[in-house]
């Protein structure tokens, strides 16, 4: 699902200052001058290139916020930055960036997931599920689907959860996609996403009050899974 990479800016000298391309007869003096805010542009811009070349992201965000300054209406500038802030987990910025971008360009893709995770990682699940939910509208994508779907469990939209879940696994992609999971010892390991999405249902039914209708869809989840931790475990907790 992961939309967003590493933006680097694709400014140089001729192009993102405006200026105007020349003949290969055109003589110096009838190239144009730059102005003294291009001529701050390309310093910073320079200096973002050795700030991400020696991995020094604080130098690279200062020099972003400086180009930013000069061409507040770029959404590329934009979006640079918040991959920054996103990469060294400063989810806040990241988030706010983001959504900085998506105004100023609402389909830009990238920009909503990053948006979408850094909600997610400081806590906002509200935010985040309406943000992952405007990516799923606009990218049609089964693994952001999966997300909205365990997000409206985790926020009890119980309703919408289960009719997503029965949603994913009608399609195709259900018999393929794989989920990952940490079990024990620290480590993780690949399960079908139709186990996932069983034990999702069984969740909702074991949130509903609904004992034996979540117990079947456990037992589901472990007959493609025996080693499922997860459905093992509420499996036991609903036999007490």
């Amino acid at each position: 699902m992961r939309y967003w990479i590493i933006a680097f800016l694709l400014i140089t000298s001729n192009y993102a200052f405006g200026q105007d391309q020349t003949t290969a007869s055109a003589t110096k003096q009838e190239q144009p001058l730059p102005t003294a805010g291009q001529v701050l542009t390309m310093h910073y811009f320079r200096t973002y290139q050795a700030g991400i070349r020696y991995n020094d992201y604080s130098i690279a965000k200062h020099a972003l916020y400086n180009i930013l300054v000069e061409n507040p209406q770029n959404d590329s500038i934009l979006y640079s930055l918040s991959v920054l802030y996103f990469q060294s987990k400063q989810y806040a910025s990241a988030a706010l960036t983001a959504q900085d971008v998506i105004t100023l360009n609402p389909n830009n893709l990238a920009a909503i997931e990053i948006a979408a995770v850094s909600y997610e990682n400081i806590g906002a699940l509200d935010k985040a599920l309406e943000t992952y939910e405007s990516l799923y509208l606009k990218s049609d994508d089964y693994e952001t689907l999966y997300k909205v779907a365990f997000l409206q469990y985790e926020v009890k939209n119980y309703a919408e959860a289960k009719t997503n879940a029965d949603i994913l696994l009608g399609k195709k992609e259900a018999e393929t996609l794989t989920a990952t999971f940490d079990v024990a010892g620290g480590q993780q390991k690949e399960y079908p996403i139709k186990v996932a999405l069983l034990n999702l249902k069984g969740l909702i039914a074991k949130d509903q009050g609904k004992k034996e209708e979540a117990k079947t869809f456990f037992q589901q989840a472990l007959k493609l899974a025996p080693d499922f931790t997860m459905a093992k475990d509420s499996l036991a907790e609903l036999n007490k």
